[in-house]
């Protein structure tokens, strides 16, 4: 298979992956990641372009601040590589939930590795009435899980200050502005609750931001998951979907 594979070889302060995680890139599609948002789609736009020219390996490190709309605060150090590197194809664990007296309204903001894995945990429960939103139609997979309503909403934001009140938000999206602007929505608006994925750097910024809208940003969680489970997709959605069973909304 003609694919460039790309390896985080260093790391320094907060990032969204750590050393020696890898993924696969080829002309179609993708495989594994390394964390998402602005830095992953810079490196897949970067090892398209090694495809395309032939071009030979290449190392290069990214700081994880403005210029990449991220506010992580880290830098990490990617290799791109046609050598092949050991790709995490962790398959989802599922949660099993028996007979849940009522299904929760949850909507999840981002279509990403995250949103996606979060997504195949919440409907394998059977526990969630699961809307799933993004600014575009093709960043959803072709097939989704049964029963999950999908939306493209451009800007998502002045959705999200339509949601029902009694609804949970996981705020997932590739970009730090609209998941700021979503944070300030949803305080505006009123929600059962609102996580929003992001390292402490991130939610001391967003926190010091709402702030200064005079929004109480003490309703949302920052960071979501169990960071002692690691930064994998799947191991954050099994732990936030955990932390959300068993919420139960009054029949």
């Amino acid at each position: 298979m003609n694919a460039v594979y790309v390896e985080i070889t260093a790391t320094r302060g907060s990032t969204p992956r750590d050393t020696g995680t890898a993924m696969m890139v080829t002309a179609q599609g993708t495989g594994g990641t390394i964390g998402g948002g602005a830095l992953e789609l810079r490196a897949i736009e970067k090892a398209r372009r090694m495809l395309a020219n032939e071009s030979d390996d290449h190392e290069e490190t990214i700081p994880l601040g403005p210029g990449l709309g991220q506010c992580c605060g880290g830098v990490v150090t990617l290799l791109f590589t046609r050598q092949r590197r050991a790709v995490d194809q962790t398959q989802p664990i599922t949660l099993a939930l028996t007979d849940p007296a009522t299904a929760i309204p949850l909507w999840v903001w981002g279509a990403g590795h995250v949103g996606r894995a979060v997504v195949r945990h919440a409907a394998a429960t059977s526990a969630f009435d699961i809307t799933w939103i993004d600014t575009a139609v093709e960043r959803f997979p072709e097939v989704a899980p049964e029963g999950v309503t999908i939306l493209r909403a451009a800007p998502m934001p002045a959705l999200a200050r339509r949601a029902p009140a009694e609804a949970q938000h996981l705020i997932l999206t590739y970009s730090h502005d609209i998941d700021l602007a979503l944070c300030a929505a949803l305080l505006e608006h009123k929600a059962a609750g609102i996580g929003l994925i992001g390292s402490d750097t991130k939610w001391a910024r967003f926190s010091k931001r709402l702030k200064e809208m005079h929004l109480d940003s003490a309703a949302i969680t920052c960071p979501i998951g169990d960071k002692s489970l690691g930064k994998h997709p799947d191991a954050i959605a099994q732990s936030t979907i955990g932390s959300l069973l068993p919420i139960r909304t009054p029949a």
